[in-house]
């Protein structure tokens, strides 16, 4: 069965400054819906509270998945991870002192993920040949592309039945962006997962999203129903296409 992720008036602050104010957007199963937002105005925090790293002042978090509905905000990351819902941080966080294999290793520790570590373990490789060809290498001497497939792999050793993706973009050449882009959106439906992808890239983003939301101040902007009404929007217009 597929998976759901729906926030309700969602806030969120760090002590006294606020960040996100009365959020709330559904992915619904099977989805890949776009959080677009220049810098600074609240994708990541809001991430961040989906997977207990930060907590929300105020607001639910519901997360649908195998016909259960599990509410998320309080429980902590581990217990959110053990649901099913994985993420690939900002700046990819790899262990760079340790080699490809063993990052991979690490991402396998929820228990379910631990009887198909084999099974996913080779379609990792499989699906990203360069992981196999270097699994012996330290993950900090490989290079931005590199690292952020180890990325997008070591999420995948969690078994994720909901993929959360953290301005995967950042730091790696247009060509390595589309090429990355790319690589979500085959992941995403060779698992038939549900993917929430936070992104400042509008161009590339929607060329995989079925629609998307627009963050600004902490609060959302708008909602596109289509990649089509996203590009038609004249918020992203005059923010991401300089019309």
């Amino acid at each position: 069965m597929a998976s759901s992720l729906t926030l309700t008036r969602v806030d969120a602050a760090y002590g006294a400054v606020r960040v996100l104010e009365d959020v709330s957007l559904e992915v619904r199963a099977g989805e890949t819906v776009a959080l677009l937002g220049t810098n600074g105005n609240g994708k990541s925090t809001l991430i961040k509270c989906i997977m207990g790293i930060v907590r929300p002042t105020a607001g639910s978090i519901t997360a649908e998945i195998d016909g259960e509905r599990h509410e998320l905000v309080g429980l902590s990351t581990e217990a959110i991870v053990d649901l099913g819902i994985a993420l690939v941080p900002e700046g990819r966080r790899l262990f760079p002192k340790l080699t490809v294999e063993e990052n991979l290793l690490l991402g396998a520790f929820r228990p379910s993920a631990r009887t198909a570590l084999k099974k996913n373990r080779d379609y990792c490789f499989e699906v990203f040949p360069r992981l196999a060809e270097r699994k012996s290498q330290l993950a900090g001497s490989m290079s931005g592309g590199e690292q952020q497939m180890l990325a997008l792999a070591r999420a995948l050793m969690s078994a994720p039945r909901i993929l959360l993706v953290d301005e995967p973009s950042v730091g790696l050449a247009p060509l390595l962006v589309q090429r990355t882009i790319e690589k979500i959106g085959e992941l995403k439906l060779s698992y038939q997962l549900t993917v929430l992808m936070a992104e400042q890239n509008f161009t590339q983003a929607i060329r995989i999203a079925d629609r998307g939301y627009v963050i600004v101040h902490g609060k959302i902007a708008f909602a596109g129903n289509s990649a089509q009404e996203l590009n038609d929007n004249e918020l992203i217009r005059k923010f991401y296409l300089g019309m």
